[in-house]
């Protein structure tokens, strides 16, 4: 099978690339190279540059007379370019929903109008677009408020029920109702909605796949914006004191990029018609002080980890994935523990090269609109 894989020089875009190369597929790769992710690239990461069965296109994804020329030359399309920034996308609205919404609409207008061949579509989504995670009230399964700054400010960082009861997390399925928190999490949600939209207009297959925290070799270390393992492990390498956000026991699910690759491999070669979005993560929360601390362990660090009650707008509290949906659809199960993915990553980490801090650049523009109370750290 051809397919088109947008953004697929970047971290799973890479990774997936190779992983299809392996199973036999022809693939195109549209991606803008952009300079705040990629520094100056190609890099040697990019083992399949040269090989003959990747077309790989400069481009961006915006580019209506480019994208009309690829698409009608592929079967299927795995739509991974983003821009992924949750605090960035908090003050650089309108070009988060050009990347990230307006090339999804031109996409499926294309391929709805022009190139009907495509009957398989992937999309990248976000479990972001939850907002908080679910919990539990009671026997009930309930939608937490929107954290409020005020809250944050005063110290009181979990978030409260309807009334302001105490809540249990809980493993977050997809039919919750989804209540993003940032500018980035909407533009997921909305290109979720159009997704769907298309699949029951038009009859073809699109998945949105909603990727949690996703982790491992080959992430940008460059990139301020998102990524708490690429802050802390620059700084862990350096013995430079770690901030850890809030009181350090918010959690994610943390998902290695190869059980990712899987799950969207697993996607392509299904058979499911219409519109589907399925979790995919590791299905275990970590909280930050935990992944922190197992950095530290791996990279022999003497940083300090300060836990500081800096926080930052648009971020959520907890959130972790329900897999039954995956293994039902997919027949997808994570492989990679959070602890053999560390230490991959870290494995990793120590070839590359240590980079100039810019977290308190990311952050200090955050404060500066009052979008955060830190001047440096990294936020989920």
């Amino acid at each position: 099978m051809k397919i088109l894989v947008t953004g697929g020089a970047g971290f799973i875009g890479s990774w997936l690339v190779e992983s299809l190369l392996a199973q036999g597929h022809s693939v195109i790769v549209v991606d803008s190279l952009t300079p705040q992710i990629h520094g100056a690239l190609p890099q040697p990461e990019l083992k399949w540059l040269g090989n003959a069965s990747v077309e790989f296109i400069r481009g961006d994804v915006r580019d209506r007379t480019l994208m009309d020329s690829v698409l009608g030359r592929v079967e299927a399309v795995v739509h991974l370019a983003a821009e992924t920034g949750t605090g960035q996308s908090m003050y650089q609205i309108a070009r988060y929903y050009d990347v990230n919404l307006q090339a999804t609409a031109q996409m499926l207008e294309a391929i709805g109008t022009r190139h009907r061949q495509i009957q398989r579509i992937i999309l990248a989504s976000s479990r972001s677009i939850y907002g908080e995670g679910a919990y539990k009230l009671g026997e009930r399964i309930v939608v937490a408020q929107p954290r409020d700054t005020a809250r944050m400010k005063a110290g009181r960082f979990e978030p409260l029920g309807p009334g302001g009861e105490t809540l249990e997390c809980v493993p977050t399925p997809e039919d919750v109702t989804p209540l993003p928190a940032s500018v980035y999490a909407a533009t997921k949600l909305a290109n979720e909605t159009l997704g769907r939209i298309f699949a029951e207009s038009y009859g073809t297959s699109v998945l949105a796949l909603r990727f949690q925290n996703v982790y491992g070799e080959r992430q940008s270390l460059r990139n301020p914006y998102t990524g708490i393992l690429s802050i802390f492990s620059n700084r862990l390498r350096q013995n430079l004191p770690i901030n850890i956000f809030e009181d350090g026991l918010e959690s994610r699910d943390f998902v290695h990029v190869s059980d990712v690759v899987r799950a969207v491999t697993l996607a392509l070669s299904s058979s499911l018609e219409g519109f589907h979005a399925i979790n995919v993560g590791a299905g275990v929360p970590t909280s930050v002080m935990e992944v922190a601390r197992i950095l530290r362990s791996i990279l022999g660090s003497s940083s300090a980890l300060e836990v500081t009650g800096d926080y930052r707008a648009g971020d959520i509290r907890h959130c972790y994935a329900d897999l039954r949906r995956a293994r039902n659809l997919l027949g997808f199960e994570p492989r990679v523990s959070i602890e053999d993915g560390l230490k991959r990553f870290c494995r990793w980490v120590e070839t590359q090269p240590v980079l100039a801090d810019r977290s308190r650049e990311a952050m200090g523009e955050l404060a500066r609109l009052g979008l955060g109370s830190a001047a440096s750290g990294a936020g989920t």
